[in-house]
């Protein structure tokens, strides 16, 4: 059997909290940390790991889904919490009191252990959001969540890879027939909010370049998206070519099991 050298693992994705881990032979990385640390460190058992083998935790943005057990986890685990300078002002005393803080600078790779990252700025309602470009072992992974449109820097980031983590937040007619105030219904809609299906298949269609094997459709709505919906849209818009990626559907409520490559 062929050694595993790098594995995947989302702990959960979507409006209540997102965390996933990267593992390598020598590096673990939680790209992260939106869950309670309880719920982090059960989520983390689940998928293998632990967070006292945790070597960094890295930060997208400051929103609370993201970060809601970041001080804590941090306080707990000997990992250093890596964030660009906008994000760490943006959280305020939370960022003061993390033990072991390191910044980034939103495009300028760096990296940890084994693994070479690359952030890249995202269009998103926060301070200084990023994604990641992950490469480790020969393997490339590109993590993308909370955007409000695919910016040519984005979709450039998005080719090559071998995975790519997706954002496919809301199905547009479930977002304007919901319950939703129309300001918030506006923000999610915005240049700076949240990728629909619609959107997901479009690029899919027009612009990706189909090198990846593995594609995850992530930061689901539970108001205004389904699983079935957004699959069905990636796999629609995917049909026409010989080889799609599998496509894989990150939930909320529980870890996805480990791509492994």
């Amino acid at each position: 059997m062929a050694q595993v050298a790098v594995t995947l693992s989302i702990l959960g994705s979507g409006s209540r909290g997102n965390a996933a881990v990267l593992a390598t032979p020598r590096t673990r990385l939680l790209i992260d940390a939106g869950f309670s640390r309880r719920e982090l460190t059960r989520r983390m058992a689940l998928a293998g790991h632990v967070p006292d083998e945790l070597t960094a935790i890295l930060v997208t943005h400051e929103h609370s889904d993201h970060v809601a057990g970041l001080a804590k986890l941090a306080a707990a685990c000997p990992a250093a919490v890596m964030l660009n300078h906008a994000t760490a002002a943006a959280l305020g005393k939370v960022a003061d009191a993390l033990p072991r803080r390191e910044a980034f600078t939103t495009g300028v790779p760096f990296t940890f252990g084994d693994i070479e990252i690359t952030p890249f700025a995202l269009p998103h309602d926060a301070a200084d959001p990023v994604g990641f470009s992950f490469c480790a072992e020969g393997v490339r992974i590109v993590f993308v969540t909370d955007l409000g449109y695919l910016s040519a820097n984005v979709k450039q980031q998005l080719r090559a890879a071998d995975c790519v983590v997706l954002e496919s937040n809301h199905d547009l007619d479930l977002l304007k027939s919901g319950g939703y105030p129309w300001e918030l219904k506006q923000r999610v809609l915005s240049r700076l909010g949240h990728l629909s299906n619609d959107s997901v298949a479009e690029f899919l269609r027009t612009d990706f370049d189909g090198a990846c094997a593995h594609l995850v459709l992530a930061h689901l709505s539970e108001n205004n998206n389904l699983p079935s919906l957004a699959l069905l849209s990636a796999q629609r818009a995917l049909a026409p070519r010989s080889r799609p990626p599998q496509l894989h559907v990150a939930a909320q409520a529980a870890p996805l099991p480990a791509i492994c490559f």
